[in-house]
Parts: C-alpha cells; structure tokens; sequence
C-alpha cells in the first residue's frame, strides 16, 4: 500500500466514523476496490486509523474531556469500556478472520440497515438529555451494545447510539457519549492492534522473504500520516452528524446502507 491509497482510506475513515454505515466496512470495501492485497499491516492500519479520527472528539469537546473536577465523568467512561475489552480480548481472532470478508460485511450492512429504518420510531420519550444523567448502570450497558460492533460492518457508531436511547438518552445526548466512550475503546485497540499485535513481528512478502509488520520506515510514515489525516477530515464532519441526526434521524442512513449493501453484494458476489 502506498502513502496515496493509505491517505484515501484515512479520508473515507474520517467521513465515516461518526455516521451509522459503518466505517470499517467503507475501508474495507475502498482497500478492495483499489485492489489493495490484504496484508496484516494493512488490517491495522485500517483498525488503527480510526484512533487518529477518534482524537477528533478529544479536540471537539476538550472541555469535558478536561474538566477534572467532573471525575463522575472518567468512572463512566471506564466501566462502559470494559465489555469491548474484555470481549473483544475473547473474539480478537473470529473478528480479524471476518474482516476480509465482503460477502459477510456487505450483508451486515443491509440488515444493519433494516435496523436504522425503524430505530426513531422505537426511541420517541427519551428522558436524559446531558451526560451527567447518564447512570453507572447505563453506561456499561451502553457498553455491552458497542460490542455489537464487533461484527464488522455493523457501526461502532450505531451500535452505541442505538444503545443509549434505549437508556433514556436524547439522540444527540446518545451521539456524544458515542462520541466520548469511543475515545478510550480506540486507544486500547490502537494500542493493541500496533504494540501487542504488529510492533516487530514479520509477516511473508514474495520479494523479501519476510518483512516486518510496523518496523519500516515506509509503514511508519504511511500509518503516522493516516491517522493524521483522518484526525483532519474526522474534525470537521463531527459537528455535521449532529445536526444532521437531529434533523433526519436514522432513517436515510438506513436507506443508505441498504443501497450500498445490495450494490456490494451483487459487486462481491458476481464480478469479484
């Protein structure tokens, strides 16, 4: 993988990660399309992007992220975190075996997008309207739903969103503590997926033999550079969703990934 096509991937990364269409499964589906082999280095730098669009929420609110007086707030962040790190810990390897799997991602898509269709009409009295109102109990529950993202194509955004109007919380209180419980799952799965996983391990390359996974200078530049990316373009659309989930809902984006499923499958299935 080049620095161009990295520098694509991180773009469609930064357009997608706060949108409920899954941004994993866009990476994966722009790899393909650009013929990109799917190497181990290119499976982390697809999981680890998301970290540098994830910093973006950092920036954004950096209020509330450094409002220490406010300790409620990191408590709640850490035991909603727990279920993906515990679980994902457990399913690491059916996770990365599904990621190279179109079919499958196309599929999740479509149903994920039956889902968003009728989401809004479930979710019409929502009670809590600001973070502080959010429960210990409800947010490691918010938790559990996230790890419906775990499948690929199924939105780590929708999942967790979804998951918190069904506690009672306003859309746009769901969204930004979608936003916030983001930031430290994309940490530990940067932080795995590059120093646990990658960091020095060789993986086979016809020319060379064997290679190193993250030890080159090319790969460092080309994942230095596709966080960064990602961390611009994901700065900018994240006070898009907002409005735009409060004025629309889920409803188009369930149209969206519909359509978009049912083309990929039919791309997938016949002409690949």
């Amino acid at each position: 993988m080049d620095l161009i096509k990295a520098i694509i991937i991180a773009i469609v990364e930064g357009l997608t990660e706060y949108l409920p269409i899954s941004s994993t499964a866009h990476m994966g589906f722009t790899a393909s399309l650009m013929g990109l082999e799917e190497t181990e280095f290119l499976k982390m730098f697809q999981v680890s992007i998301q970290f540098g669009a994830i910093l973006s929420v950092v920036v954004a609110y950096w209020k509330k992220f450094f409002d220490f007086s406010n300790f409620q707030f990191y408590i709640k962040l850490a035991f909603a975190v727990l279920p993906a790190l515990i679980i994902g810990f457990f399913l690491d390897d059916k996770i990365e075996a599904v990621l190279g799997n179109q079919i499958a991602i196309s599929s999740v898509l479509v149903l994920g997008g039956i889902v968003l269709l009728f989401a809004d009409n479930w979710f019409k009295n929502p009670v809590i309207h600001d973070e502080k109102e959010i429960t210990i109990k409800k947010a490691i529950t918010i938790g559990f739903w996230q790890c419906l993202a775990m499948m690929p194509g199924t939105s780590r955004s929708a999942a967790s969103i979804i998951g918190g109007m069904t506690q009672g919380l306003s859309r746009k209180a769901a969204a930004e503590f979608s936003f916030f419980l983001a930031v430290p799952t994309m940490l530990a799965v940067t932080l795995y997926s590059v120093f646990v996983k990658t960091w020095g391990k060789e993986t086979p390359n016809p020319q060379k033999g064997y290679e190193m996974i993250l030890a080159s200078q090319d790969h460092i530049l080309i994942f230095i550079v596709g966080n960064l990316v990602a961390f611009i373009v994901a700065w900018i659309a994240i006070k898009s969703f907002i409005a735009l989930l409060n004025k629309y809902g889920f409803r188009p984006w369930g149209w969206y990934r519909i359509f978009v499923g049912l083309a990929l499958l039919i791309y997938f299935y016949w002409f690949k």
